[in-house]
């Protein structure tokens, strides 16, 4: 009788993510760029190659594909997590790497009366949501996952559960959502 087989290596890299609770998006993008690097290196097994490899995969995004920087972090993350956690292999620092540019750019801000014009294009309980969103500071995913016993009316506080990097985090609730947050929550029961 055969033995089974071993689990690729791309299943392996999933197993260890799902382990360890990494976000599907995160998962999603570690797996891609991980399958581009082995791709890139002509399908030789990560155990064969290793970091100066890894300086050409880099260069390679950063030059040829022209990806942002953050992107090219990602890629760079992906890559460690393989080696370092999946493969148990430590790699000497990886430097005099391309980087990729990162534009100099002022991050884009709403006035408030911009504000007012968008929520007044919304229906239903979606006003609610997007102005908790402004008002409160949360991630489009923090706010879809909030819960009634996430908000504290009293203190006027909401506590975020599992935010960014799996870590719960206190955000401040508006006056001006008091009224509207709790007339949703007699609607809903």
């Amino acid at each position: 009788m055969s033995q089974p087989q071993p689990p690729r290596l791309l299943d392996q890299v999933r197993q260890f993510m799902r382990l360890r609770h990494f976000s599907l998006k995160t998962e999603k993008s570690y797996l891609h760029y991980i399958r581009d690097f082995i791709l890139f290196h002509r399908k030789r097994h990560p155990r064969e190659i290793g970091a100066d490899e890894i300086r050409a995969y880099l260069s390679h995004l950063a030059i040829e594909r022209q990806v942002a920087a953050s992107t090219q972090t990602v890629a760079l993350s992906a890559l460690l997590f393989l080696y370092r956690q999946v493969l148990a292999i430590e790699l000497p620092d990886i430097d005099d790497i391309e980087r990729a540019k990162r534009p100099e750019r002022l991050p884009v801000v709403f006035t408030r009366t911009e504000v007012k014009l968008i929520l007044a294009y919304l229906n239903g309980v979606y006003p609610l949501i997007a102005s908790l969103l402004y008002g409160t500071g949360l991630r489009l995913t923090e706010g879809l996952k909030l819960r009634v016993k996430d908000v504290d009316f009293e203190y006027r506080q909401i506590t975020v559960r599992d935010g960014k990097e799996s870590k719960d985090r206190m955000t401040m609730l508006p006056n001006s959502l008091l009224e509207p947050l709790q007339l949703q929550l007699q609607k809903a029961k």
